[in-house]
């Protein structure tokens, strides 16, 4: 081997043990055993479902009810013990919460009490005469059903039985066409990422990282500034402008810590940037030879909007099966019916399972795709419909493999995810210091695993791609493998990522400065924090599923680089399965880390001369 015979010495005694690593045309199942663990689950999962839709109340679902028993835009039957139920409710089609601005949960219900209304008011209301008249001019009654409209003024009580003052408008519906513009917004900046990312040169990174660093910069300071404002604004008397300013405080917090951490990683890094171009522009060359790889994150992202579109709705359901019960106050409340709470667990790893199944399938059909065009020895003549194969291959043998492999993803999430909800559940009591410590600590364990886990997912089931092997068994392989190869290559591997993630970083700066400017200076909607959050993170969502396909790509390339050296010389009688290219690329990665090694090596010999001389000058 000319070029990496220091890097990967053979031996005949391990040539003749180690795997021959090809890409196998007969296969066999793999993991059988855990696709049938799996059917189980989904049996006992579509029994939940079912039963979702018997005991819960559709209805309810559908249209909405108030906190006395009645479904809004129905005429209902009345509940023994409440005195308000029973209405007809036919011309109330709106839900209205007397308290929107501060919709505390307690117990995992809303403290806020619920009406049924005709109509949403457009403009704020300030006083009690105000709400009189809109309930005068509109129908629309916003206190409490026992209080007539005439004593909203003269009722003593009425603070209590009517919304707290002032009453905002009418919610996040009224900017639904800003945040469908910031989606699309979102959308596209992905899709232009995408274009840049395939036509990437040097000059073009220096911009891109440019931009990046302006967009960072430059979204902090118009946080920072909003902030400011907003502190300084004397009219700032609203809830819903108090709540504003202190999640702009937390935002502005959180993006400065972010800002400051990625400049410090691109400070670090910078002197690796042009070999990290060349990677991706192997990485391009690779996508070329199968262009319909950058459409498999549609059909992905469309399957997992339906299956959270079903999740969602069978967590409803599930939420609205119970028995009506009378409380204080002549309100009815639905209580759970016996065994839900253990359901909504059941339901919650089902999210988490098929959810990392459905990414996985995109992963190792990407990963199928690559190893196919890789392991051919006619460039010339690529094989034919490489997705599609990858697809039959998948589903005809390896969806064990899959299900295995997003099982383990499942069982370090959900233990995060209750963490998280012991540590919200907790918030409000006296912890030590010691308690919120570990809480962290094990939080932050918890997702360096997760993290650890989601690449060794990725390898093995790269290596499944091409041997056929079982999961753990591809595991093993492709760990021992990696474990041989230099870390040079490994270094560039992980700072091409870095530049994937900065481009999903820009896309999500760009769509929150574009909220910021539209939600700030058209006050539409007063309560901006939240849908600005949601908006940011379905930016960084849809640019993951995007340019998550790169990453797939650099992945497998990365590992089919590894086996094509540990297997092969680059003689007439083992040639390598890369190109010209892709072996000048590992030739200048090899050459460029020994010359840094040869540097350290000169400089230690230096260090050790300067040392040495005082004592020779006193011996003299």
């Amino acid at each position: 081997m000319q070029c990496f015979g220091a890097e990967y010495p053979v031996s005949g005694e391990r040539t003749a043990r180690q795997r021959e690593w090809r890409p196998q045309i007969y296969r066999k199942c793999t993991d059988p055993t855990w696709l049938f663990v799996y059917f189980l689950f989904w049996t006992g999962w579509v029994f939940i479902m079912g039963y979702s839709v018997a005991a819960g109340a559709t209805g309810r679902l559908l249209f909405g009810y108030d906190s006395f028993g009645n479904m809004c835009g129905k005429k209902n039957s009345p509940v023994e013990g409440a005195p308000l139920s029973g209405q007809d409710m036919t011309l109330k089609k709106h839900v209205f919460f007397m308290n929107s601005c501060n919709l505390d949960v307690k117990d995992v219900k809303l403290s806020s009490t619920v009406l049924c209304i005709s109509s949403c008011p457009e403009e704020q209301l300030d006083t009690l005469e105000e709400v009189q008249l809109f309930a005068n001019n509109n129908g629309s009654f916003l206190c409490v059903y026992s209080l007539n409209s005439i004593n909203y003024t003269q009722n003593p009580d009425a603070e209590s039985l009517c919304p707290r003052l002032p009453v905002p408008p009418s919610g996040i519906m009224s900017g639904r066409d800003t945040i469908l513009g910031l989606c699309i917004l979102a959308l596209a900046l992905s899709l232009a990422m995408i274009f840049t990312f395939q036509f990437i040169t040097v000059l073009l990174s220096h911009i891109f990282i440019a931009l990046v660093v302006l967009g960072l910069l430059f979204v902090c300071g118009v946080l920072w500034w909003l902030y400011y404002d907003y502190t300084n604004d004397l009219s700032t008397e609203l809830d819903t402008e108090r709540e504003n300013m202190k999640c702009l405080l937390g935002f502005a917090i959180v993006s400065t810590v972010i800002t400051a951490v990625l400049l410090v990683l691109i400070f670090v890094l910078r002197k690796r940037k042009e070999l990290a171009v060349e990677l991706l522009q192997v990485t391009n060359k690779a996508i070329r030879s199968s262009p319909f790889l950058l459409l498999q994150p549609l059909w992905t992202f469309a399957i997992l909007v339906f299956f959270w579109v079903l999740w969602v709705a069978v967590l409803l359901s599930l939420g609205t099966a119970g028995a009506a019960q009378v409380i204080e106050g002549g309100q009815v409340e639905y209580k759970p019916l016996s065994g839900i709470r253990y359901m909504w667990w059941y339901h919650l790893i089902g999210l988490v399972w098929t959810s990392e199944f459905i990414l996985a399938c995109q992963q190792m059909t990407i990963a199928g795709a690559v190893v196919t065009c890789y392991f051919n020895r006619n460039k010339n003549d690529p094989p034919d419909h490489p997705i599609l194969s990858s697809l039959s291959i998948l589903f005809c043998y390896h969806q064990g493999t899959v299900v295995k492999g997003s099982f383990l993803i499942t069982v370090v999430r959900i233990p995060r995810t209750v963490l998280m909800y012991m540590c919200n559940t907790l918030k409000e009591k006296q912890r030590s210091a010691w308690s919120r410590c570990t809480f962290r600590c094990c939080f932050c364990c918890f997702w360096c695993l997760d993290k650890c886990l989601c690449h060794l997912n990725q390898n093995a089931y790269t290596t499944t791609a091409i041997n056929g092997t079982d999961f753990c068994t591809s595991a093993r392989d492709a760990l021992k493998l990696l474990s041989r190869n230099p870390s040079h290559f490994t270094s560039v591997n992980c700072f091409g990522e870095f530049v994937i993630f900065l481009g999903k970083v820009l896309v999500v700066c760009f769509t929150v400065f574009g909220g910021l400017m539209a939600f700030n200076y058209n006050r539409a909607l007063q309560v901006w924090a939240i849908p600005l959050l949601l908006v940011a993170f379905f930016a960084y969502l849809v640019a993951h599923s995007f340019l998550s396909v790169f990453e797939t790509v650099l992945d497998a390339l990365f590992l089919c680089f590894a086996v094509d050296l540990e297997t092969n010389d680059g003689s007439s009688g083992k040639p390598y399965f890369m190109d010209q290219e892709s072996l000048s690329f590992l030739r200048r990665i090899n050459k460029r880390s020994d010359t840094k090694a040869q540097r350290d090596k000169n400089s230690l010999r230096s260090e050790e001369g300067t040392e040495l001389r005082p004592m020779c000058d006193r011996r003299s």
